[in-house]
């Protein structure tokens, strides 16, 4: 079994410890624990991690967030992974921080990444992790607030929140979506 793992951000040193980043920190931390490493590929980095006989594809899109539905199309079809196989990690300003949300379907939510995959693949079942990173930003600064970097305990807590999603990819890829959803959307984080 096949799965593609689509961590959304964007690129450049510059975005690189940021919340809108969340997606690719979970995949980097994936990577780091699987002993693994991308190669630079069509549209993205691309790691593939093996866990308990399933195949994981962990993409990191180059195209930068807002035209990710390019990377996420052409990896379905060049790993022919059915949609139903793919999880997209996404940060989500409506969530407290560090509420994790996992669905197997819904509408992007405002999200630009979630939009323009939608937008390329012409539907939304695709479930996805979304990431609490709050609303802690002033009227007319929330892109500041989204591409900022994390606060001082914010920073404390994301190791055991990223925990968490690497759970969460594991178990999405061995038990389904449904459990997953069961499992996770309950949980209460307590770092």
């Amino acid at each position: 079994m096949k799965y593609l793992i689509a961590g959304l951000g964007n690129i450049g040193k510059e975005y690189e410890n940021t919340r809108h980043n969340i997606g690719f920190k979970i995949l980097d931390a994936l990577a780091a624990a699987s002993n693994i490493v991308y190669s630079d590929s069509r549209y993205g980095f691309v790691a593939e991690m093996k866990y308990k006989t399933r195949t994981f594809i962990l993409l990191r899109p180059t195209t930068y967030m807002n035209l990710s539905g390019r990377a996420v199309n052409y990896w379905l079809k060049t790993e022919n992974i059915p949609i139903e196989n793919m999880l997209v990690l996404v940060d989500d300003i409506a969530l407290p921080f560090g509420t994790l949300r996992i669905k197997a379907k819904g509408s992007d939510g405002g999200h630009n990444g979630l939009r323009n995959i939608q937008d390329v693949l012409g539907r939304n079942d695709y479930a996805r992790l979304r990431f609490g990173i709050g609303d802690n930003f002033h009227k007319g600064t929330q892109i500041d607030y989204v591409l900022g970097q994390w606060s001082r305990d914010e920073e404390k807590e994301l190791p055991f929140l990223i925990d968490q999603c690497m759970d969460a990819v594991k178990n999405f890829g061995t038990i389904g979506i449904e459990r997953t959803m069961n499992i996770f959307n309950t949980k209460k984080p307590n770092p």
